[in-house]
């Protein structure tokens, strides 16, 4: 359950809670036809505003922004209602998604040796499990525990040929399908629940990654508790005669509707389209206030001040349902798209977690120069940081390269065979700031970049809501969980690039468009690093 919040005070604010009409946008100037009168009239205090009217909602809606629940709907009518009275083309694209919140579980074994185990300890509840209270015998499904432990158990359904799974517990090992799969067979045979076990090959030593705990997502409902355990855990189960374990799942797991929020500038070059982008939704267990509150409100606030500015090209504007169920909303605009109108976007600007309390300022690495993690974007994309990496040299501050991890909405663009370019900026998430980061940004080294990282206190009054009050006494310029001098300088550096490339796009249309990087697409975690596979 999300603790109760004070309610803000504040016309608008109040506004916003009572009526999604009555606050209408600050007036755009026609004038702002340039960085410079851009930059001047996108100001923090703008953003904030819509910040505020964020944390309302979700003060209004329990606590959360969630795609699919009554908060995501009131901050896209927020969105929308202001891009529509500043006069853009407004499209609002529903689109249904797998919902998924966890309130608890628990796992023991109940026979022959009563156990209980801990939660991310010993066991993890997979995303999407379904919601119960099951008690079975586990049979073992088709294992191959010697190495190279290749294994494809609960693939196919014929893995259940022959097993008395009734009302039983499946025990499958991970391997060469999604786990998803293997669930949804077990289930069809019978089983009331299931155990994933880690698959063992390679060695711990060179593959920890499969033979540790891991977190796992099932994609989507599947209707039956699953459990994620080790490979050493589920060695031992296999060898366990008579093992009963039960699982206890408390949990929502089914499909919902939500939307994305399109605007699109009335002026300019529709087969060259310059896009940015941010997520509009929380997570379940908070408002967001800076992922992706501060993403969003930047991107709104840039749009209503360049609102009369006639550009070349066409500016589109995204606010992304689901991201945080795995980049969902992007992925369906872009499916959505024939290749002719894929072919259109000029590039594409994403801004996830612009205004992190323990902030970075990181460009997304688009030429791979840093030579760590994945591979450079697509052609073009070099010369989107290149703007970025100007903007910030033009007022004397460092920077860091950002990875193409494939955990924000740039995902679907630069995938392979679509290859847009793409770039963008990131404060950081749960990663934790190094000695040298904080010599160079202020802040607290060996603390999380955003200490309240997909938790309630994501918040207008982080503090209150959960917060390390010795952490947030060392942090300057505050404005609930988001910092407002990385929020003030990322939204100008937002405006600065959106303003560029609307008027010209030359330097990014003159590198020779190629496929995405091949792995982008084939990515076997989903947003947050939870195993697909």
């Amino acid at each position: 359950m999300v603790s109760p919040r004070k309610a803000l005070a504040g016309a608008a604010v109040g506004a916003v809670v009572g009526s999604m009409t009555l606050v209408g946008p600050v007036q755009a100037d026609p004038n702002n036809n340039s960085v410079d009168k851009l930059t001047k009239a996108v100001t923090v205090q703008g953003v904030l505003r819509h910040l505020d009217a964020f944390q309302a909602i979700a003060d209004a809606h329990g606590g959360t922004r969630a795609s699919g629940t009554p908060g995501f709907a009131a901050s896209a009518d927020y969105v929308a209602g202001m891009l529509e009275q500043a006069g853009y083309q407004v499209t609002r694209q529903p689109f249904q998604f797998p919902f998924y919140e966890e309130f608890g579980s628990s796992f023991a074994q109940v026979a022959p040796n009563p156990t209980t185990y801990a939660d991310g300890v010993d066991y993890d509840l997979m995303d999407y499990s379904a919601a119960g209270d099951v008690t079975g015998g586990v049979v073992p499904v088709d294992l191959a525990l010697a190495n190279p432990a290749t294994s494809s158990s609960g693939c196919q359904p014929g893995d259940f040929t022959g097993l008395s799974l009734t009302g039983k517990v499946a025990l499958m090992q991970r391997g060469e399908c999604s786990f998803g799969q293997k669930a949804t067979n077990a289930r069809a045979a019978g089983a009331v629940g299931a155990i994933i076990m880690n698959q063992g090959n390679g060695t711990p030593a060179t593959n920890p990654d499969r033979f540790s705990l891991f977190a796992g997502t099932l994609g989507g409902p599947v209707g039956i508790p699953v459990v994620s355990v080790s490979f050493a855990k589920g060695v031992e189960f296999a060898s366990t005669a008579g093992l009963t374990v039960r699982i206890t799942a408390d949990a929502t797991s089914e499909v919902r509707n939500t939307e994305n929020v399109i605007a699109q500038s009335r002026e300019g070059r529709t087969d060259n389209v310059v896009m940015a982008g941010a997520h509009l939704d929380s997570v379940p267990d908070g408002p967001g206030f800076n992922d992706n509150g501060t993403g969003s409100a930047a991107i709104l606030e840039v749009a209503l001040q360049m609102a009369k500015v006639k550009p070349n090209n066409a500016v589109r504007f995204a606010w992304w349902g689901a991201e945080e169920g795995g980049l969902l909303g992007s992925n369906h605009y872009v499916n959505s798209l024939s290749p002719a109108q894929r072919a259109d976007i000029a590039l594409y600007l994403n801004f996830d977690m612009v205004g992190s309390p323990n902030y970075v300022y990181g460009i997304y690495d688009g030429d791979d120069s840093a030579a760590s993690g994945s591979g450079p974007g697509p052609a073009g994309s070099a010369q989107i940081e290149d703007v970025f990496e100007a903007f910030f040299a033009s007022r004397g501050l460092p920077t860091v390269p950002a990875d193409f991890t494939g955990r924000s909405d740039y995902g679907p663009f630069i995938a392979a065979g679509i290859g847009i370019p793409a770039g963008g900026l990131f404060t950081g998430a749960e990663g934790v700031k190094t000695a040298a980061e904080a010599a160079l940004f202020g802040g607290v080294a060996g603390k999380a970049y955003d200490p309240c990282y997909h938790q309630a206190c994501d918040s207008r009054t982080p503090v209150a809501d959960g917060a390390d009050a010795a952490v947030y006494g060392q942090l300057a310029n505050l404005y609930g969980n988001v910092s407002t001098t990385a929020l003030d300088v990322n939204s100008d550096a937002i405006a600065t690039a959106v303003m560029t490339f609307a008027y010209d796009t030359s330097t990014v249309n003159g590198a020779p468009r190629a496929p995405g990087k091949s792995h982008a697409a084939g990515n076997s975690e989903d947003a947050h690093g939870h195993q697909t596979m």
